[in-house]
């Protein structure tokens, strides 16, 4: 008599839950893939690091000479470089998300058909989401780490909890690479990548960036509540500040809702353009 031995249970709680052929568990072969890609291209994450420093120094020496103090969270008075700074950082970890999970994502799926082979082997559509937007966040990481240190130098943090702008850039590249990477699998040519720029352009100049919410009239206050760059920005500054609100719980919830919402919708458009 043969005995017919059970094929071994799928290790890890995502293996067991998902269908075979959505989740295989290698989403870090992407991100090591990745850091192969970029291990020569060290100039192009020094570019990402310095475009917030330059703007620091613009405020430091120019700008910031004019309007010295603004209202911070609490309402009270700050100086005007500390209350940028916060913001400056998300928009970094913004920036460099969306830009790796769009401009360069379009390339591969579009051009190079990167994901027509990976899909024909042991990997997903879930493993490419994962691994994607998990390389973003790395990029966006390494931003944020470079900025928090040059921001501690120029004495812009007034707390401990700064530390935490860290794992917050990362909640923020995965927000916006998530969603980036669901809106660029719509996206036919590289024209229409001036969509992205239109809507990029206006949050970074509205979200509070450069001056606090008490500037606008009632009803365009609640729209930019609405904006996610302006979520990620409170949050950023309240850990640069030491100024921790149930607020920030708000802002919290609201990018990893958005985080969560893109990776279902980049999963699903990724898997209805290669597998159907």
């Amino acid at each position: 008599m043969v005995s017919v031995q059970a094929p071994p249970a799928r290790a890890g709680l995502l293996l067991r839950i998902l269908p075979p052929g959505l989740y295989a568990g290698r989403a870090r072969m992407l991100v090591e893939r990745s850091v192969r890609v970029y291990r020569n291209s060290w100039l192009i994450f020094l570019s990402g690091a310095a475009e917030p420093f330059l703007y620091l120094l613009a405020f430091q020496l120019g700008f910031g000479k004019l309007v010295t103090e603004v209202a911070g969270p609490d309402g009270r008075p700050m100086g005007y470089v500390a209350f940028v700074a916060p913001a400056l950082l998300a928009t970094s970890a913004m920036n460099g998300a969306v830009f790796e999970s769009t401009y360069n994502l379009f390339f591969k799926l579009r051009y190079a058909k990167l994901y027509d082979a990976m899909l024909a082997t042991p990997i997903g559509p879930l493993d490419v989401a994962l691994g994607e937007i998990g390389w973003a966040m790395t990029r966006g990481g390494i931003y944020a780490v470079a900025f928090l240190a040059i921001a501690a130098a120029m004495g812009l943090l007034a707390s401990w909890w700064a530390l935490l702008m860290v794992p917050a850039a990362l909640l923020v590249g995965l927000a916006f690479s998530a969603i980036g990477m669901a809106l660029v699998t719509f996206l036919k040519s590289t024209a229409q990548f001036d969509y992205i720029a239109l809507a990029l352009m206006p949050m970074f100049l509205f979200a509070t960036t450069f001056f606090p919410l008490s500037v606008y009239p009632e009803p365009l206050q609640w729209v930019v509540r609405c904006l996610p760059l302006y979520h990620a920005i409170e949050l950023m500054r309240g850990l640069a500040t030491g100024l921790l609100s149930g607020s920030m719980l708000v802002n919290l919830a609201y990018l990893l809702a958005l985080g969560a919402l893109g990776l279902w919708a980049s999963t699903r458009r990724i898997a209805k353009l290669l597998l159907t």
